[in-house]
Order: C-alpha cells, then structure tokens, then sequence
C-alpha cells in the first residue's frame, strides 16, 4: 500500500511538473524600453518555459498595436533588418508575436516608450478675455520641441496634460499674492491688479501678465424651465448676470458645479454638467445646480426620477447552429412577399445558411450554399430582395473575394457569379446600395462594383484614406453617404451619391471625420434623433483584451460613443452606451430606439430619445436585455451575439456560438415573479 501511494505520489508530481513546465511566455529587453525619437532598436526575444528552459520559436515579428487591428507608424519596422525606429512621442504597445516549427503562435504586448524631444520654447496664454477676483485661471500653453513640432496643452484637459507633464513636471510661480496655486497647479484670482505667472517646465521658462479685474456682478440668476425631469434627460440652464445698476452683463466667464442626494439611501448622485450649462441626471435624487462668478454665486433644486422604461423583451424563436460558429445575418422580404433569413459562418467551411423567417417562432433552415472559404464574415441582400453578396475569407487558393448569389427563390438559392479583383487579400465587411456593392480589400480599402448585371460585374471606384498604416472594418451606406469605420482613423463620412460633396460611386469624395483615442472604431450607424431632429454618428468599439478564443468564453471590452455631427466641420462626442465587463459589435437602431449585439452581454435595447448626454447606460435608459446562449449551441450556454436587426416588430440576432434568433419587445414592465427562486 504505501508502494502504491508513493508511485502515484511520483506520478503526481511528474504530471504536475509536466504541465507545469508548459507554460510559457515570451521575454524580451523590449521590457520597460525608452527610446529618443529617430532612434533605431533590434530587439532580442525569447520563449521561456516556466522551468527556464528556452521553447521552440522558429521565427519572431514585431507589429505597432494602437487602437485594435490597426498598424500605426509611431513604432515602424524594418523585418529585414529586425530592427524598429521610434518616430512619435508616447508610450506604444508593441507586439512580439513568435512562430513555432509547428506554425503555433504566441504572442506578448510590451509597452515602449519614446522620450517627447526637449523643449525649446513656451508661449503660455488664456482663453478667457477677462480675469475677475474669484475665478479659477486656466492657462494653456504652446510647446515647441527642439524638432520645431508644435503642441497646444490644455492644461485643464487631464488626458491632454497628461501626456506632456504631470504636477511635479511643471513649475509655476506668481510675483505677488494676488492670485494663489495650489499644490496641483490650479491659479486662482483672489484680489483685483496685476500679477505674473512663470512657467518652468523642462528647463524652458515663460510667463504671462494678468489683469484681474474686480468683479462686475452683483447679482446671478440661474434659470430653467425644468424643476422635475427623469434620469438621462437634458436639462438647459442659464445664469444672468447683473451689475450693481441692475443691469444685465454679458460674455462673463461662469462655472457651472452640481451636488447631490440619491433618494435610493445605498446609492450615490451622479451626473454630468457642461460648460453651457447643460445638466444630466444619472441616478435618481434631488440635484443642486449652481453657477459662479467670482464670488457671486446662484443655485437651483431639481428632482430627478426614474426613467420607467423597462419593458419585458423575450426569446421567440431559435434557429440553431451547433456545429460551427455563426457570424453575420441579414432579414429580408423576398419577391414573394415572404420573410427570410441568411446568416455567414466563422472559421468553418465557407457556408451560409438560408432561413424562413415568416413565422419567427419556428425559423426554418431552407438551403445552404459552400463556397471555397473558412470564414464567410458579412451577407447583404438588395434591396429588391433578388441578389445576396457573401464575403469570403481563407479561401484554398487565396483568391477570396466575394460571391453573388440569386435568391429570388430562397428555398432554391444559385451562384450567378464570382469577383475577386482587387479582393484578393480577403473580403471582411461588405454592403450593396441598389445597383452598387461596397466590398472591403484586406482591411484596408473599399472598392465599388457595379451589378446592374450581377453576372458580369465590374469596378467603377475606390475609397481610401492614403495613410500610412491604413486600416478599415466596415463600412456602411445611407442617403447616398458612405460611413466608413477606419479603426485608429474613425469614422469617415464618403459621399457616394448623395451630392452633398459632389461624389459618386464612381467619385467618392471624404467631407467629414472624427476619431477617437481608443483606435478601435469597429462599425458606425448614423442616427437622426425623431425626438429631437439632431444628426449623430453612433462609432462602436471592438476589443478583445486577450484576443479572439473561437473555443470558449470570450473578454470582450469598448462601448458606443455618440458624436453629434450637426455640425460636420465641428463632430462633438456628447454620450456612450458602456455596458460594464461587456463589448459591443453591431447594432441597428429604429424609431430612437438602440438595438445593440453586446456579445458576451447579450442583446440590449435601448431608450435613446431626446438630447443625448454622458452615460446612458448609468442613466437607466436600457429598456431590457436577453441573454441568447443556448444549452445546444456551439458552445453550450454562452452567449456571444453578433449583430441585431428590428424587421416588421421583431429583433432578429445572430449568436457566435447559438446560430439564429428572433426576440420580442413587449409594452409590459419586466416579470419578475421568479425572483430569487430555484428554477427546475
């Protein structure tokens, strides 16, 4: 007996050691790595074992990862040499990706930084036309580096300061006491004259004079039109200044600050207040609004409820697929006047699935088609309901492309034709607008083909952004306008028939863009607001922190951001619809309303009526959710949805892991009967 206990014991241990010693990672002197601008680097890396032994690594590539899927040229590399060059200032993600005998891969982020060049002069100014006793002084300051680059800092913007100085960079001293600066570096007037602030900041002084004038106000009234409002709405107040005749002063430099009571005793207010005066309530609670000059100060109670839009939205019918991945899906009414379905498959064998979709309780797989592929990512149909477009990735003789199918009879689908010129490099993302189809090459152009014949198509145009690094996901049509998802680069807004630039599809012309710094603009739908009459563009993320697991359960991460672009000179991010440990992926919206494939959580709808601001998702605007992962799907009970589609009063989705579904919004408030008990 003890024989046996001692030989399992050693077995044991020599599993334990074994698997142990499979774990590896890649370690390379790109740890912790500060370069100077121009410098050149060859890097030095390795996969060790967790016993210390080096692991197989047949080959080595660095790539510069800013934002998602997208190259950028502030790190670039020369693979022949195996070196890479520092060109722009910051910290940047580079990734070291290794390639075993066996074409495994294994790949580790490291963060280079790259010194910002010395500064050789400071010209420091206000915004502000007059300084009065009481106000707060934001300076700004325009940096010129021994490069002779310009850079303007606002140094009340933290993630702008931040990048060029934190507190202890930036020295700041006033030749009297007529204005005082706190440890933070915050300038506050507090007595009318002069004064001068100097700045010392990398060796490189300057300074500024300032006035400070005695405050002219009086009195401040603070107004608005609404004392009751719900959680999310937008509410607009004013503040009038008077001087000591009682008459009204104009173009005074005024704060507006906000404090608050949730009415739920375990909660806390929360809200966002602009500039303007614009004021929104997260969380349900009575709310002080107040505006300042100086020492003049005014203030205004407003209670803010709840929204009560919940509404019970639940799953009406399956259609699954539980041998391979599903990826996109399109709903459409055929030239029957019945209602189908088709839906792309990922990593698989290049097929797609044809549904009817009449009945949505009992979807009903139809036909099927195979092409040579193992992805086919996107299908649209046209408009006319005759002619499916596939995309194709990993095709066997690499020609990809794409392919256009008749669908005219649904139940009996055929090939009218292939086209691969210039797609060679695979078809992620496609759209057809009438006579027209948008096909991404390689993820970094689109070229337009017209199918007047869908037989014999052809080229008539290109878009791209001509950038160095360029990368592109998706891209969508509406109104003759192109919204082009660029990744690092944003949204860019393509007329294509529209006439408001003068494009075409054969003369696309660019007229508006707006990116952000997470880099990874994934899809983009515009959205004119019924409720309001404002034009927005609705840029969603996609992130995967720790890359794409076909295999099981996914971290997903990004969110919604809403740009105002009423003005298409000036695109101002004004909301976002941030689901907490969840990403999204594709979305559809109607009649203000947001239907959104958060992937891993589930399928939301949201309220997004009237002005838009701050969290809408703190602002309980979500009007429901459901969770689509089934016991037989792909992968059994995990929800990963893809994209949504609100077609004749149902949400159609398609699910990674589950295949094809429709769901119902219903007028009722959620049931919440089952609460808390055990479910058999």
């Amino acid at each position: 007996m003890k024989f046996l206990l001692s030989q399992s014991l050693i077995l044991s241990l020599l599993f334990l050691k074994i698997g142990f010693a499979q774990n590896k990672t890649i370690v390379s002197d790109l740890e912790n790595l500060t370069l100077n601008i121009g410098q050149l680097f060859k890097p030095v890396s390795t996969v060790v074992l967790s016993d210390g032994t080096t692991g197989d690594c047949k080959r080595i590539i660095y790539y510069n990862k800013k934002g998602v899927f997208s190259s950028a040229k502030s790190i670039t590399f020369d693979r022949s040499e195996g070196t890479l060059k520092a060109n722009e200032p910051g910290t940047h993600e580079i990734v070291a990706v290794c390639i075993d005998s066996q074409g495994k891969r294994l790949s580790k982020t490291f963060y280079v930084n790259v010194n910002y060049p010395k500064v050789k002069e400071i010209k420091v100014s206000i915004n502000e036309k007059n300084v009065y006793e009481g106000n707060y002084i934001k300076l700004i300051y325009e940096i010129t580096d021994e490069l002779n680059n310009k850079r303007i800092v606002d140094y009340w913007n933290y993630e702008n300061a931040s990048k060029y100085f934190s507190k202890v960079d930036v020295s700041l001293k006033s030749s009297n006491e007529k204005v005082k600066i706190d440890e933070s570096n915050n300038i506050l007037a507090l007595e009318e004259g002069n004064s001068t602030i100097v700045v010392l900041f990398d060796g490189v002084s300057a300074s500024i004079d300032l006035k400070i004038k005695k405050n002219p106000v009086a009195k401040l009234n603070l107004e608005s039109d609404v004392f009751n409002a719900r959680s999310g709405d937008v509410i607009n107040f004013k503040a009038i200044a008077y001087g000591k005749n009682n008459n009204k002063l104009e173009n005074l430099p005024i704060e507006f600050s906000f404090t608050g009571k949730s009415f739920d005793k375990s909660n806390s207010a929360s809200g966002l207040i602009l500039e303007d005066g614009r004021f929104v309530g997260d969380v349900p609670g009575k709310y002080i609004i107040s505006a300042r000059i100086g020492n003049i100060s005014s203030s205004k109670i407003v209670n803010i409820f709840p929204r009560n839009v919940k509404r019970e939205i639940s799953n009406v019918g399956r259609g699954v697929v539980n041998d391979r991945h599903t990826s996109d899906f399109w709903i459409f009414e055929g030239i029957d006047g019945g209602d189908y379905g088709v839906t792309g498959t990922w990593g698989a064998d290049g097929t797609a699935f044809f549904w009817d979709v009449s009945d949505p309780s009992n979807l009903k797989k139809i036909d099927s088609i195979q092409v040579d592929a193992r992805t086919v990512n996107d299908v649209k149909v046209s408009q006319d309901g005759k002619i499916c477009v596939i995309s194709r990735e990993g095709a066997s003789n690499r020609k990809n492309g794409m392919i256009i199918i008749d669908v005219s009879n649904p139940r009996d689908v055929k090939i009218i034709s292939e086209y691969t010129k210039n797609l060679t490099g695979g078809v992620h993302n496609v759209f057809i607008d009438n006579n027209h189809i948008y096909a991404l090459s390689n993820g970094e152009r689109y070229y337009i083909i017209n199918v007047d014949d869908p037989a014999k198509p052809y080229e008539v145009g290109m878009f791209e952004l001509k950038k160095e690094g360029q990368s592109i996901h998706d891209v969508w049509i509406e109104d003759g306008i192109a919204y082009s998802s660029n990744w690092r680069d944003g949204v860019y807004l393509v007329d294509v028939g529209n006439g408001i630039a003068g494009g075409s599809p054969s003369n696309p012309v660019s007229f508006g863009n707006y990116s952000y710094d997470s880099g990874a603009n994934h899809a983009t739908f515009p959205f004119k607001s019924k409720s309001t009459g404002k034009f927005y563009t609705i840029l969603g993320d996609e992130i995967f922190p720790n890359g794409v697991n076909p295999n099981g359960t996914n971290e997903t991460a990004g969110f919604l951001h809403f740009v105002d672009f009423s003005d298409l000179n000036n695109p101002v991010e004004v909301a976002r619809y941030e689901l907490p440990g969840h990403g999204s992926h594709n979305y559809w919206i109607k009649d203000d309303i947001l239907y959104v494939a958060m992937y891993s959580g589930g399928l939301r709808v949201v309220d997004i009526s009237g002005d838009l601001l701050g969290d809408l998702y703190k602002q309980d605007r979500e009007i429901g959710y459901l969770l689509t992962g089934s016991p037989n799907g792909y992968i059994p009970n995990d929800t990963m949805v893809w994209g949504a589609q609100l077609y004749k009063g149902h949400v159609f989705y398609s699910d990674f892991n589950t295949g094809l579904g429709a769901a119902k919004v219903s007028s009722n408030k959620p049931d919440n009967s089952k609460t808390n008990q055990y479910i058999n």
